[in-house]
């Protein structure tokens, strides 16, 4: 067991910020002694060390915990898949550095060309990313969810189609006209169950964690994100914050 001050001796982590994470609930220390002193766990330090590599990848406190927080988080494949893309991100920064290195070495020759540039490409990452997506959605296609909506949309008319995308259209549409609002405000959060209702009435029941996996989903995956910015820049982020307002108020 570790007190507070060794956990931040041993991550670098500061004493500060364990108390951040202790007070939003991504991390909190999970025994105490008899005079009711705090301690972390193994369990805790594996926990803090998953927050720190989903953060070098660029996710937020808020999704980390709620991934984190998944039933079916499978820790072993999730640091297999982190290793991958940081990996690629290695590649890329190495990548960097010699386009640099080139840059320096011909300064004055104005023979900047396409390759001093490739170094800055994501294309890499972007596959193997778009590879584990695939991945999770063979994983997960036994899910009762995943068999409900196939079993709904196999029976779907061209007609039955046309009326759940104007229905989903008029949603986006709302939700864009109010992102001048806070997440929180009521009449956002009037739209965000509709939008539950609108998938448990046509695809599965959509309960509050598949709804929050949803949320994670808007902002993680580019398709969605793209998909649902086309309406207006930002909505998938502004739906997904609503969404994640919801799920917490649901509890």
């Amino acid at each position: 067991m570790y007190k507070i001050s060794e956990v931040s001796k041993l991550t670098g982590i500061s004493v500060r910020m364990l108390h951040h994470y202790d007070s939003i609930g991504i991390l909190s220390p999970s025994r105490e002694n008899e005079s009711n002193y705090r301690y972390y766990s193994e369990d805790d330090i594996l926990r803090l060390y998953q927050i720190l590599v989903f953060k070098e990848l660029d996710f937020k406190l808020s999704e980390i915990k709620n991934i984190l927080d998944d039933k079916n988080f499978d820790i072993e494949n999730a640091l297999r898949v982190q290793r991958k893309l940081i990996m690629k991100k290695k590649e890329r920064l190495e990548n960097i550095i010699d386009s640099i290195d080139e840059t320096i070495k011909n300064l004055g020759e104005n023979n900047m060309s396409k390759k001093n540039f490739n170094a800055f490409s994501y294309d890499d990452i972007k596959k193997h990313e778009e590879k584990y997506k695939e991945e999770t959605e063979r994983r997960y296609k036994d899910s009762d969810a995943y068999k409900e909506s196939r079993e709904k949309t196999s029976k779907y008319s061209k007609e039955d189609w046309e009326k759940i995308s104007e229905e989903a259209n008029n949603i986006y549409i709302e939700l864009a006209n109010l992102m001048d609002k806070n997440p929180d405000d009521e009449e956002v959060q009037v739209l965000v169950q509709k939008w539950r209702d609108h998938i448990s009435n046509n695809y599965y029941n959509c309960t509050v964690e598949i709804f929050r996996g949803l949320a994670l989903m808007y902002v993680a995956d580019e398709r969605f994100t793209k998909n649902i910015d086309k309406y207006k820049e930002g909505l998938a982020k502004f739906l997904s914050d609503a969404m994640n307002v919801y799920c917490d108020n649901k509890k």
